[in-house]
């Protein structure tokens, strides 16, 4: 007897992302079986073999004569089979009749509430049918099987509710959303597995919803217990089986849906063990990387973008030296382009990022010697070399920033670093350069020897960083003047409330140009007036080859100062040392 996961096998995953290839196109398989016009069933519709004939033997039969040929009064034989076309003048009447009724247009079916009801009550029959069957003949499954390809088949029928999102209030208020997510936990996995394919259609970012639809559809999921459901799923699942691995790729699909609502992802990482079942996943071995794993890395990406308390969590389960120890696999080798491999390194990386964002994640970092990890890939690596400039940036950055910082100069990072500034590079590399050495300068200690080496740089080799710095400078000022002249030239023709529906936009612009970049460098050439002599004739001397002064670099900074408006401890300290730094251009 047949297997009852054998009656709901899956297609094999594909490569691309979020989607599953259809097991054949409906189109061939309608082909294959259509017969040709002289074809039989049982030749597969290829006309059979016909022998030669002599060309001088005329086949099949005689051309009817020509009905004066009879006269008037003579008609067909008594069935009329013959010379009148094969058919009775009844039978004529018949299938003229049902080729009217084949060219008349057929009226489609109104996806309406009435309809929903119908389906919600066939929906819930089904489910009864099936249990009750099932408890009645638990050791004889034959006698359920059928019910449940039943219930297989209505579970795949809800999936024209994404294409009817208005429905989704009324589902949820019907019951039906609670008795879906029910069968999660239902014994035949391939039904479970249905269930929650069926929660990811509907849940979808592609379904145009309503946000209001969409919640409703959500919240209700949620009370149903759908987290703590699918997180069972992924415990009785076995990847080994393509069944249960499709399974699993439509269970993190769910979560992906969910995590975009903020507080839907801090309640995925905070109130069940995703994440850990997410560590668990991303470090298991395979050659090549599937599908499967690079969907757990991204989803684990996601759910830390979105929240600061899942970054924290991470921390508490050890994600940091574990992700590290994942990445060190790439300090020298590259995952083939365009495939599984590489997206997975992608999606590790960027978890990495966010978790060093935060001070617990900083700290974790340092112990797992995350910065040694990030300079070999900086000096050696081809793929991880701008990744790994990323994460450093990202985790010297800010007030807990302090340890990295030192970490970096004990670590003969100040060598790295200032050799990659002084080659040419891309803007983002650029970026996080300079990213780099304004959180030196503004983090290690006063008089400390990580300060005084970092100095020494800049003023190493007759001041040649400084002229690179200056250099730099004027590029990114002439682009943002450029942008500059753009808005300005937008703004006379605007009233006053157009332009402040407009004030967003133009500061993206404006740092798309190269703003950001401009103010970073102006506050590292502020740092370097104020701790060093020589570094402050030179900085002068160089804007003076160009007619300029001291003053553009106050008028950056200044324009820094006035767009601080919050009052955290952060913006606090920042507002602090640029108010400082203005009084050293004055």
């Amino acid at each position: 007897m047949s297997s009852l996961d054998d009656l709901f096998k899956k297609p094999a995953l594909p490569s691309n992302k979020r989607k599953l290839d259809a097991s054949r196109d409906p189109n061939e398989i309608y082909k294959a079986a259509k017969l040709s016009a002289n074809g039989h069933a049982k030749n597969n519709g290829k006309a059979a073999a016909v022998e030669k004939a002599d060309d001088d033997v005329e086949a099949g039969p005689s051309t009817p004569p020509d009905d004066e040929d009879y006269g008037p009064d003579i008609p067909d034989d008594e069935e009329g089979r013959f010379f009148g076309g094969g058919v009775t003048q009844e039978e004529n009447e018949i299938l003229d009749y049902m080729e009217g009724q084949k060219s008349a247009e057929v009226a489609p079916e109104k996806i309406d509430s009435a309809w929903l009801r119908k389906l919600a009550l066939n929906f819930e029959k089904k489910i009864t049918k099936n249990a009750e069957l099932r408890a009645k003949f638990e050791s004889e499954p034959q006698k359920f099987m059928g019910s449940e390809a039943d219930l297989d088949a209505d579970i795949k029928a809800l999936s024209i509710l994404a294409e009817h999102p208005e429905l989704y209030g009324e589902f949820a208020k019907l019951g039906c959303v609670a008795s879906l997510v029910s069968l999660l936990a239902h014994e035949n996995t391939d039904i479970a597995i249905d269930a929650v394919e069926i929660i990811s259609e509907l849940t979808d970012e592609d379904v145009e919803a309503e946000q209001e639809q969409w919640t409703v559809l959500v919240d209700a999921m949620i009370e149903a217990d759908l987290l703590d459901l699918l997180i069972s799923n992924f415990a009785r699942l076995n990847e080994n089986n393509e069944s249960d691995r499709s399974g699993i790729y439509y269970a993190l699909s769910v979560l992906e849906n969910l995590a975009s609502q903020t507080s839907l992802a801090e309640k995925i990482g905070q109130d069940t063990t995703v994440l850990n079942w997410l560590l668990d996943r991303i470090p298991e071995k395979e050659s090549p990387v599937s599908q499967n794993k690079r969907y757990a890395a991204e989803v684990m990406a996601i759910l830390l973008q979105s929240s600061p308390l899942n970054r924290k969590k991470l921390c508490e389960l050890d994600g940091v030296d574990l992700l590290l120890q994942i990445l060190a696999a790439y300090r020298k080798r590259d995952p083939l382009k365009g495939t599984e491999e590489e997206e997975f390194v992608e999606n590790v990386f960027d978890s990495l990022t966010c978790v060093a964002d935060e001070p617990e994640g900083k700290q974790k970092f340092v112990e797992a010697e995350g910065v040694e990890l990030c300079l070999i890939m900086i000096e050696e690596g081809k793929m991880s070399k701008s990744r790994a400039l990323r994460l450093i940036d990202h985790a010297l950055n800010g007030q807990s920033g302090p340890g990295v910082c030192e970490r970096l100069v004990e670590a003969a990072g100040l060598k790295v670093v200032f050799g990659m500034f002084m080659k040419q590079q891309d803007g983002q590399t650029t970026e996080h350069l300079l990213g780099i050495f304004s959180s030196l300068l503004r983090l290690l200690p006063a008089n400390s020897s990580g300060r005084i080496r970092t100095l020494a740089k800049f003023v190493e080799k007759d001041y040649e960083k400084l002229g690179k710095l200056v250099k730099l400078r004027r590029d990114y000022a002439a682009r943002v003047a450029v942008m500059d002249n753009e808005i300005r030239n937008e703004q006379t023709k605007m009233d006053a409330e157009e332009r402040e529906e407009m004030a967003d936009e133009w500061d993206s612009r404006r740092l798309d140009a190269g703003l950001f970049c401009l103010q970073t460098i102006d506050v590292i050439l502020a740092w370097l007036v104020a701790e060093d002599d020589g570094a402050y004739k030179r900085i002068q001397s160089l804007f003076a080859d160009r007619d300029e002064s001291l003053v553009v670099v106050k008028a950056t900074i200044q324009e820094q100062l006035d767009a601080i408006v919050g009052e955290t401890e952060e913006e606090t300290m920042t507002k602090d040392m640029l108010s400082t730094l203005v009084q050293f251009l004055t």
